[in-house]
């Protein structure tokens, strides 16, 4: 992943900062931040080139609580957060968002949709297609993707739309309000923010 500090950076071509967001998240969200991302994450420049930049607020929270916590502790948070055996704390899939359980038609609608677009979860993944992590990571294809049939501004809103709009700002609300959440609470307020982003941006495509 490049440096994290380009995510606020005006003078990047936005579709590459798009998808390294999207990828940032996949990461995040999918397993406690390796000791390289956290790096990165502490090295980030916070302020925007541009005064009032719409991410540079959560952004630089974020980086804030990666510089504050040391990694072991970030770590500690995500398993008390979303793993454990049993019922989590809190869900990161989305079938329960939509339907209050797992493995339910927004799920069998999902991988109709990846099916369409040529993409299969890889196998050695345990966790369902419609975990939060997953669904960023087809975002980040389907902006960064080489084939144009697939990867285009058209399959991003759609993708988006059916996907990720209508769940994903409710589990950063879940997060925000756990009272276990530190640096995921940050985590949750910068994919808020980046995804009300999204939406404005999909909204005016339409």
């Amino acid at each position: 992943m490049t440096q994290p500090a380009q995510l606020v950076a005006s003078t990047l071509d936005e579709e590459t900062a798009r998808a390294e967001v999207y990828g940032l998240l996949a990461a995040l969200y999918y397993a406690p931040p390796p000791a390289a991302l956290l790096d990165n994450l502490r090295v980030a420049v916070t302020e925007a080139p541009a005064a009032g930049a719409l991410l540079e607020a959560s952004w630089s929270e974020l980086v804030g609580a990666a510089r504050r916590l040391p990694g072991g502790e970030i770590a500690r948070e995500y398993e008390a957060l979303f793993g454990g055996v049993g019922k989590p704390e809190v869900y990161l899939f989305g079938s329960h968002y939509l339907s209050g359980f797992l493995n339910e038609k927004p799920l069998a609608a999902l991988r109709t949709d990846l099916e369409a677009l040529g993409l299969a979860r890889d196998e050695t993944m345990p966790e369902t297609e419609d975990h939060i992590a997953y669904l960023c990571e087809v975002m980040r294809y389907l902006i960064a993707g080489d084939d144009v049939a697939v990867a285009n501004l058209t399959r991003q809103r759609e993708f988006f739309a059916r996907h990720l709009q209508p769940w994903a700002t409710t589990l950063c609300d879940v997060v925000s309000a756990h009272p276990k959440a530190d640096f995921y609470r940050s985590l949750a307020g910068f994919t808020h923010t980046f995804l009300s982003v999204e939406t404005q941006g999909f909204d005016m495509l339409a």
